[in-house]
Formats: C-alpha cells, sequence, structure tokens
C-alpha cells in the first residue's frame, strides 16, 4: 500500500513539474480512489475474490500497481499521470480486500486484532511515501522506485510464503447475484453503512492533513524544515498503525460496535478541533494531528471484521470487496470538497465538514447493536 500516496507526498514536485491547481493535485489522489472502486467493483460483481486463490491475486495485482506506479516519473504529463494513478487503484483492488480475507482464515477467536493489525500495517504502508520524501529530498524519481520496490516485496512475500489457514470461507459457483444478495442482508447493511461514516472522514484526512500541516508550520512563526513538516505529516499517518493494534485488542474485549462508535466520536471531534492548533506551535500540531491520525484510523479494521462475520459465509469475499468499492467510491467528495474549502475560507476551516461522516456511522452502528441485540 506504499503506492497509494505517492502523488500526494510528491505534489510539491509535480504541481511544478505540469502548473497544477489546488484542485489538480487532489485529482492525483482522487484517481486512485475511481480506480480503486472500478477494480473492486468489477471484483464484486464478477466474484473474484470468492473464486480465484487469493495467494495469486495478490501477487499479480500488487505487481501491476507497483509497474504502474513506478510508470509515473516517466508521464509526459496531467493526463497521463491520472490514468496511471486509476492504474495503481484499480491494481491495489486486488490487494487489500483479499489480505482481509486471506488473513480472517487463519483466525477466530482473536480475528479483529489480526485484521486491525493487518490494517495497521497498511496504514503504515500508506504513509511511507512521506517518510521516503523526509529520508531522500525532492528525488521524484527515487520516490516513485522506492514505493513501488515495497508493492513488489509485498508480492514476494506473500506469494513465497503465505497459504490459507485452517478456517477458509465456503466456495461457491461464480453467481450474477451474490452481490445484491450482500446487500439484502439488513446486518452486512449496516455494518457497510458504518463503514461509510468512517471513510467520508478517513481518506480526505490523509490526503490533506500533510498539506495542512505545511501550511500551519508556514505560518506558525518558527523556522521548520520541509523534512521535518514531512516527518510530522508521516507521523499522523502513521500513528494510526498503533489506533488499528489498540482498536483490534479493545474490539475483542469492549465488542465491535462499541470500539468503532468510540473510535468515530473521538475522530470526530479532532475534525471539529484540529483547526485550532493551526498555526499554533509545532508540538501542539504534531500531537493534535498525530491523535487524530491515531484515532481516524482504529475502528477501520473493526468494520471489515464484522462484515466477514455477519455476511453470508459464501460471499465474505464479495462483500469485503463491495465494502470497500462503496467506501472508496464516497472518499472522493470530501478529498475535492476540504481543498475548495481550504482556498476559500483557510485551512483552519477545512475539517469540520468531516465530522458528518463520524455523526453518520454513529448512527448505522446503533442501529446494527440493536439489530443484533434483538
Amino acid at each position: 500500500m506504499s503506492l497509494w500516496f505517492t502523488a500526494s507526498a510528491a505534489a510539491p514536485e509535480l504541481i511544478e513539474r505540469w502548473s497544477l491547481e489546488p484542485g489538480e493535485a487532489g485529482w492525483l489522489t482522487s484517481a486512485v480512489q475511481l480506480g480503486f472502486v472500478v477494480g473492486t467493483f468489477l471484483a464484486a460483481v464478477l466474484n473474484l475474490a470468492d473464486l480465484l486463490p487469493g495467494r495469486a491475486y495478490f501477487v499479480i495485482s500488487a505487481i501491476l500497481g507497483a509497474t504502474a506506479n513506478a510508470a509515473l516519473a516517466a508521464a509526459p504529463g496531467f493526463r497521463t499521470a491520472l490514468l496511471l494513478r486509476f492504474l495503481t487503484g484499480a491494481s491495489l483492488a486486488g490487494v487489500y480486500p483479499p489480505a482481509m480475507k486471506m488473513i480472517a482464515t487463519w483466525f477466530r477467536s482473536a480475528r479483529g486484532l489480526a485484521v486491525g493489525i493487518l490494517i495497521g500495517s497498511l496504514t503504515l504502508g500508506k504513509g511511507l511515501p512521506y517518510l521516503i520524501r523526509g529520508l531522500v529530498g525532492d528525488d521524484l524519481t527515487l520516490l516513485l522506485l522506492l514505493s513501488s520496490l515495497g508493492a513488489v516485496a509485498a508480492a514476494a512475500l506473500v506469494g513465497v510464503s503465505y497459504r490459507d489457514g485452517p478456517h477458509p470461507f465456503e466456495r461457491r459457483p461464480f453467481s450474477w447475484s451474490l452481490a445484491g444478495s450482500v446487500l439484502r442482508h439488513r446486518e452486512t447493511r449496516l455494518a457497510i453503512g458504518g463503514y461509510l461514516g468512517h471513510m467520508w472522514e478517513l481518506y480526505a484526512m490523509w490526503t490533506w492533513a500533510p498539506a495542512f500541516i505545511a501550511a500551519s508550520l508556514s505560518r506558525s512563526g518558527g523556522v521548520v524544515s520541509r523534512a521535518t513538516g514531512d516527518l510530522i505529516a508521516f507521523g499522523a499517518l502513521a500513528t494510526g498503525a498503533l489506533g488499528c493494534l489498540w482498536g483490534g485488542w479493545a474490539s475483542d474485549r469492549i465488542g465491535r460496535e462499541r470500539l468503532v462508535s468510540l473510535a468515530m466520536a473521538a475522530s470526530g471531534a479532532c475534525c471539529l478541533l484540529v483547526g485550532a492548533v493551526y498555526g499554533q506551535d509545532p508540538a501542539l500540531l504534531t500531537l493534535m494531528t498525530w491523535t487524530w491520525g491515531f484515532f481516524v484510523v482504529a475502528d477501520s479494521a473493526q468494520f471489515s471484521t464484522l462484515v466477514t462475520e455477519l455476511a453470508p459465509p459464501h460471499a465474505v469475499g464479495t462483500a469485503l470487496t463491495l465494502q470497500t468499492c462503496l467506501g472508496f467510491l464516497l472518499t472522493a467528495i470530501p478529498i475535492q470538497i476540504v481543498p475548495f474549502l481550504a482556498e476559500r475560507w483557510g485551512w483552519r476551516w477545512a475539517f469540520p465538514i468531516l465530522a458528518a461522516g463520524p455523526i453518520a456511522g454513529i448512527g448505522a452502528i446503533r442501529r446494527l447493536a440493536g439489530a443484533r441485540a434483538a
């Protein structure tokens, strides 16, 4: 997943190279989201995650994504870059949802923690481009190649070492109606609804928090290097890995519905409060954005775990794929709204609108808890 935010991390160089507007730079991430949506939609309709061996599906997809990402270094213009980012996202549709199903075959009693560790790893991977940039500077080609190397290494690791666990999910022949049967299942539908509220906030935060951090540091009056800003941005994403571990551990003890509601309440509060630290002391900025990064993804794995537990056993792969397809389709909207608000009203007021997602998500999960208790 180190492929996801390479264009966002390299945005200053790409903006200068192609004379982009802030909204156009946002499309470099939105194109990944939309590619992922198309990839997951096709996978859901064709039941790929329930028909293909997980290992082969993962390996081929990771290599294709690494290739598309590396090719960005030679892109002649913005339109080609958008196509390559779209192809990167479409390829990652064969990495993220299958990986959740693959790890779930190894766990039952501790599945929440196991999927939490997986999503924590994905979160750390998504932050890697900012760490690489902070370490190697403005070398766009090196950033892209090192990120692609991470995906190739993951493909090699899974290809050589992975096998399904002792709790495999039931397989059935291909059916056009499988995706529809998932959506007709009320409890699965409510879990997906909670996930959509979570996703309204998550990727807009991950995409634009680094830009918010850079703008805040420039207004704070102190002398802070861009490398330091990149490392703070990396931390804002990377602390989510710890949040995923905490979320997995806590959900297996207090229940998944309570955990996701608690995490969404905390991250929603951060949406409303983060503007107060804009232009303030860098230490306060770091504390606030890292706290937000911790909670914003702490619940992500547990929505997926809920789906593995609630969906019909023969459709778990399709349910996970459909869940991520709808969630990532939704993310394209707030990713475009946030820079619009920042340009019109300033970064201080760019993020409160994201709190609408956690509010709606908590409502869906409360209905799910009531349905499960009935």
